[in-house]
């Protein structure tokens, strides 16, 4: 049952009891009106008290249901707020925990509201959308107008002790709350009615007019592609100036105009695709988990830095190992110096700086790590260096330790096949800066065993970050499909665009960061090794030699002060750059090359779509398993725009036959070998079909 029925001493208790916070399903919202109602009938209770089982009041809308005709079958939200706060007997909503979305519109619409230590949030506007059951009307009521549009434009969630103050709670409980909430039923259950309702308050403020207008010109900057913010404060205004029920009209249809829109769509793809990025198709909830309680990370540099760092926060102790001292000690004053930087923040106390810090043991031997239970290497991108790490960690490592690699593009089988026990070796590709950035790609070899596999996505939790399950290739997901990209980035200088054109038109589409730009602060000469090993491995693969001639003249980026832009000392801004210029100019006129005009909508096209293609392939092979992974992969790691939903959300949002006719244009221009639609691509837009379908 979603609900369980019980009485105390003359009060009705209906607890809300499906796992894991309680979501507004169609049982559950059956069960609340069947409650209600069997309380109205019964003369022997008084008063009625609603609350939730476990770790939450409720967490809103089941997401189960999203997109399934239980989401919208009656009793709907709606209904149910309309029969708690009709109910001739008074209702107590005795929140706790966690009180969001639907679960506080709920809890709004009972007469009297008792809490303790709740997270309390509206957060619809990251999903694009708005509160849809009543909170831009009574919230407000509740708390105040500043108070209510901050919580509902930001969405963050606030402690409720922190509203303690407001009318939001009629009792603030200190001990056991159902305790305390049915004696405070009790007490208002004697009382005659008719009971308070929140909609039947009015909204006061000092400058209403003067506020709205204040938080209107704050959220218009971001509305061109986060629209919500706009359609949350027109719902609130209306309320104040037109009443209740008009208000409540007024939300019902932004609320409807909201999820007809593509960056909706997105940002509700993103909060899908990260949750269903964590189930393998093969690899069931219930697979046991090996326990890890120590790390060992080999290598103390920037990326080993910010991988040990991960698991100190997160309470695991690590082994940072090093070659030689120096190394040891730069690396841990550098994660030291991160710390820092954070308590100048106030991000971090002084005292949890010395804590964390202690959990790190620096080591210059091997032998220390014998006690990991996780072992990562972040040492040099090449197969010898990690065939090395692998034979020794073989011999150090205990029975049952999980063997990673942080590799970004090299073969995890041939790594694995370094060691005799290859079911216990996997890929964890960070991305760097590791510390901050979300993203895990999980790469599973052909022996990776499935308790691996369930222990690393659990670990990936417990450290905070999104990880994505790729399959062995060069490049994995990620840096298989950007290596397109840069491909069609190098084509379009051959042909007529300039560095900072590029880079303009896709920042402008949304990227954070345009190739050129990418690649000078990645450093230049990464991608310069990358593209030597394929030209051995890959031949008859058609690069541009531009990017190569601006390595040999050691242009490789930030670094070194000069790239495809150039850099002053202590700034990092990219001034665009006459020598790179001419020289792209001068590489065209040697290749016979006549330039032309490029368009900004032929270099949005040309990256985005090169992503989709290979991307496309990539779910053909099996390297992914699902449209949304390869989606979270670019949202979290590369940069995409959030309110597109990354590339294969795109595609489905232009259309896929929209998208093959592209291809097959560009594929007969100059450099178009690169265009060939893959299968995936013509099988469904010729069904009519997406990616996410």
């Amino acid at each position: 049952m979603a609900v369980d029925y019980t009485t105390c001493d003359g009060i009705a208790v209906i607890t809300l009891n499906n796992p894991p916070v309680n979501g507004l399903g169609f049982s559950t919202r059956l069960g609340i009106v069947e409650g209600v109602e069997r309380a109205q009938a019964d003369t022997s209770v008084s008063a009625i008290v609603i609350t939730g089982a476990g770790k939450a009041f409720s967490g809103g809308a089941d997401i189960t249901e999203f997109n399934t005709p239980k989401a919208t079958q009656e009793p709907t939200l709606h209904t149910v707020i309309k029969v708690v706060e009709s109910s001739t007997k008074p209702v107590v909503a005795a929140i706790h925990s966690v009180a969001m979305g639907g679960g506080l519109e709920l809890a709004l619409g009972a007469h009297y509201r008792v809490a303790a230590g709740t997270q309390i949030a509206l957060p619809e506007v990251k999903l694009g959308l708005l509160p849809g059951a009543g909170g831009t009307q009574r919230l407000p009521r509740a708390v105040g107008l500043e108070t209510a549009l901050n919580m509902i434009v930001s969405g963050a969630p606030v402690l409720s002790e922190k509203l303690a103050g407001t009318g939001l709670f009629d009792h603030m409980a200190e001990g056991d709350l159902l305790g305390e909430a049915i004696t405070f039923a009790q007490k208002v259950g004697a009382q005659s009615g008719p009971h308070p309702k929140v909609r039947d308050r009015k909204i006061e403020h000092s400058n209403t007019e003067g506020f709205i207008q204040f938080a209107r010109n704050g959220v218009t900057p971001l509305a061109k592609n986060f629209p919500a913010s706009l359609k949350c404060i027109d719902a609130v205004e209306a309320g104040v100036k037109l009443g209740f029920d008009k208000g409540m009209a007024v939300e019902r249809e932004c609320f409807v105009a909201l999820v007809q829109t593509p960056e909706s769509r997105a940002l509700r793809h993103a909060f899908f695709g990260e949750r269903a990025a964590s189930k393998i198709p093969d690899v069931p909830s219930s697979t046991p988990v090996r326990k890890i309680e120590r790390v060992g990370v080999i290598g103390a540099g920037t990326m080993g830095g910010g991988i040990a760092m991960n698991f100190v926060n997160a309470g695991l102790p690590v082994t940072l190992l090093e070659t030689k001292q120096e190394a040891l000690d730069r690396g841990l004053a550098t994660i030291r110096k991160n710390y820092e930087s954070a308590v100048k923040k106030d991000r971090l106390t002084a005292e949890k700086l010395e804590e964390r810090m202690a959990l790190i043991s620096p080591t210059l031997s091997h032998d220390a790590l014998s006690d990991a239970d996780l072992i990562i290497e972040a040492v040099f991108e090449e197969l010898s260096v990690k065939e090395q790490v692998f034979s020794k960690l073989d011999q150090v490592a205990k029975k049952g330790a999980i063997l990673a690699s942080n590799t970004s593009t090299l073969d995890v089988d041939k790594i694995a096949a370094f060691t005799k026990r290859p079911e216990d070796v996997v890929g964890m590709h960070f991305f760097s800066p590791a510390n901050v950035m979300k993203l895990l790609e999980v790469v599973r070899g052909a022996k990776t065993s499935k308790d691996v596999l369930a222990t690393v996505m659990q670990l990936a939790k417990k450290i905070k970050k999104t990880a994505v399950v790729s399959g062995v290739c060069d490049g994995f997901i990620g840096n298989r499909m950007i290596q397109q990209y840069l491909r069609q980035a190098l084509f379009m200088l051959e042909e007529g665009a300039l560095p900072a054109q590029v880079d303009r038109a896709i920042e402008k589409f949304g990227f954070a960061m345009g190739p050129f730009r990418m690649s000078d602060l990645a450093g230049n000469d990464i991608g310069w090794a990358i593209r030597k090993r394929r030209y051995q491995e890959k031949p008859d693969l058609k690069y541009s030699k531009i990017a190569d001639r601006l390595c040999e003249t050691g242009r490789f980026g930030q670094k070194t002060g000069a790239g495809w832009y150039d850099y002053k000392a202590g700034d990092r801004t990219a001034h665009p750059s006459k020598i790179v210029d001419e020289m792209i100019v001068a590489y065209s006129k040697e290749q016979g090359v006549t330039r032309r005009k490029i368009s900004d909508e032929e270099i949005v096209e040309r990256l985005v779509f090169a992503l989709v293609n290979e991307g496309a392939l990539i779910l053909e092979e099996g390297i992914a398993s699902k449209a949304s992974d390869v989606d979270m992969v670019y949202l979290t790691g590369y940069g995409f725009p959030l309110y597109r939903g990354g590339p294969m959300l795109y595609a489905d949002t232009v259309g896929l036959y929209n998208v093959e006719r592209a291809m097959r244009k560009y594929g007969a221009q100059a450099n178009g070998e690169a265009w060939k639609p893959a299968a995936r691509v013509t099988t469904l837009a010729a069904e009519g079909r997406g990616f996410n379908s």
